[in-house]
């Protein structure tokens, strides 16, 4: 008869430590498996900091006071800044915001507060995704057909109104999304605690849950604004672009990618260094944008 010894407790414990034991054979592929990750996120990472290096090397290197408040030179001349396509991003970001802002915040609000599982409510999540993923080249087209092709304001076609309004179709998506999601995190006890000592559902939105959502609302709509800054395509077909001071909201204005856009392909050195300047401006403003998001977003959990 074959007795068969049981193990002893010491024996137990010898054979599973707690302590690390790097030869096994599952931490090995775990280090494997990191190593592979580690790769591949430099690997995603490393572009970002190549444009930023190089953008930086070729257009921080003209940054100047005159850079920032001179008209562009005629074509083939010298000198001159980007000064009224730095005005011209501000003025048509600025309508862009006061547009979608309102109405990303409300569209937000009326999923998460008023029609949460609707089939109207779906159909606009839906919607929302979609016109998230839509090139941008076609919101220029849709509002070139729009406005600027039946010169709805003041018999006047290209208009910093509309490539402002353009933008807005971009930054609406983004809005609406963190709006809604914001509020949909939330607790429902606050909105519970508030109809109970009689609060209306109005006061209860104004005063409890969008304050208490303000951060990821706020992030979202940096964030937007950011991407608006950025676009091309839908301000060739809205704004255009001239090379003079803004002269109103329902004429041509220029605009730092669009001015980009120009420059870069011209034939004349000063004209592309005053693409790359425009660049690395662009950059820094966009980049400040994303920053200003992260802050507020960690400030809240702090």
């Amino acid at each position: 008869m074959t007795v068969t010894s049981t193990p002893t407790s010491s024996q137990f414990t010898e054979r599973l430590t707690l302590h690390y034991d790097p030869g096994l054979k599952r931490n090995r592929f775990n280090q494997i498996a990191n190593a592979i990750a580690a790769t591949f996120s430099a690997v995603a990472v490393i572009p970002l900091f190549l444009v930023l290096i190089y953008v930086l090397i070729q257009g921080g290197r003209l940054l100047s006071l005159q850079l920032l408040t001179e008209l562009p030179p005629a074509p083939g001349l010298e000198g001159g800044g980007i000064g009224n396509a730095i005005i011209g991003t501000i003025v048509v970001t600025l309508i862009a915001s006061l547009i979608a802002i309102p109405v990303g915040v409300g569209g937000g609000v009326y999923l998460s507060e008023y029609a949460q599982n609707g089939w109207f409510s779906q159909f606009v999540r839906f919607g929302n995704d979609i016109l998230a993923g839509v090139p941008s080249i076609i919101s220029g087209v849709f509002i070139y057909s729009l406005i600027v092709a039946t010169r709805v304001f003041f018999d006047q076609s290209f208009s910093a109104m509309a490539g402002g309004i353009a933008l807005s179709v971009l930054m609406l998506p983004t809005v609406i999304k963190t709006t809604y999601e914001g509020l949909m995190l939330v607790p429902q006890e606050m909105r519970m605690g508030a109809y109970g000592v009689g609060a209306s559902r109005f006061v209860t939105i104004t005063q409890i849950t969008l304050p208490a959502a303000f951060t990821p609302i706020a992030t979202g709509v940096v964030l937007g604004i950011a991407r608006a800054a950025g676009e091309t395509a839908p301000l060739i077909f809205t704004a255009l672009f001239s090379p003079f001071w803004p002269e109103g909201l329902f004429n041509p204005i220029a605009t730092m990618s669009v001015l980009i856009f120009n420059f870069a392909i011209m034939p004349y050195e000063a004209q592309n260094e005053l693409a790359w300047a425009a660049s690395f401006v662009l950059v820094i403003m966009i980049l400040g944008a994303n920053l200003l998001a992260r802050w507020i977003s960690s400030a809240s959990r702090s």
